[in-house]
């Protein structure tokens, strides 16, 4: 009778981190929807902060993901957070997106695309073959100190509000 043999497993490794985990979050201020300048160290003087880059107001993807965070903002908050998202879009189209769906926090705008860069989320993409710049859709976990604790690169929507959650949890 031949002795059975076991296959040897991969060594499992850890996924590699975000270049940015561990370091200063870029530094920004944007105007957010109302065309006031909103700065990263006013938002994280009270706590954690969670900035969400996402492609562009009105889009299925981007609702789903925006009302996630809005249905679940008293939540994040009581876990020490506050939340704000940036895209490329001007105010006015935050000022529209945010009325419709009863946005609860700040979206920023970046139409220069300079914060979308130092963040690493203005990325080549690629749609049915045709390649184009555009909006990795990317969730950063900033401390009170300005330090970035965990990034969500490419993110899936469904469920996305509560692993953010979880993280903060995490922190406290």
């Amino acid at each position: 009778m031949k002795k059975a043999t076991t296959k040897k497993e991969p060594a499992k490794t850890a996924p590699a981190s975000h270049p940015l985990e561990g370091k200063p979050a870029p530094d920004f201020e944007l105007p957010d929807a109302s065309g006031r300048p909103v700065k990263l160290r006013d938002l994280t003087a009270s706590g954690n902060l969670v900035v969400y880059f996402y492609p562009k107001d009105m889009t299925p993807g981007c609702t789903r993901e925006a009302c996630d965070f809005r249905d679940n903002l008293s939540r994040l908050q009581a876990a020490g957070a506050q939340v704000v998202g940036i895209s490329a879009d001007p105010p006015q189209s935050h000022e529209k997106f945010a009325a419709k769906y009863g946005l609860n926090f700040p979206l920023l705008s970046d139409p220069d695309k300079r914060v979308l860069k130092a963040y690493g989320v203005w990325k080549k993409k690629s749609l049915y073959g045709r390649e184009f710049m555009g909006i990795e859709r990317t969730t950063f976990v900033i401390d009170r100190q300005g330090k970035v604790r965990k990034v969500f690169p490419k993110v899936k929507v469904q469920g996305h509000a509560g692993a953010v959650l979880d993280v903060l949890k995490q922190l406290a």
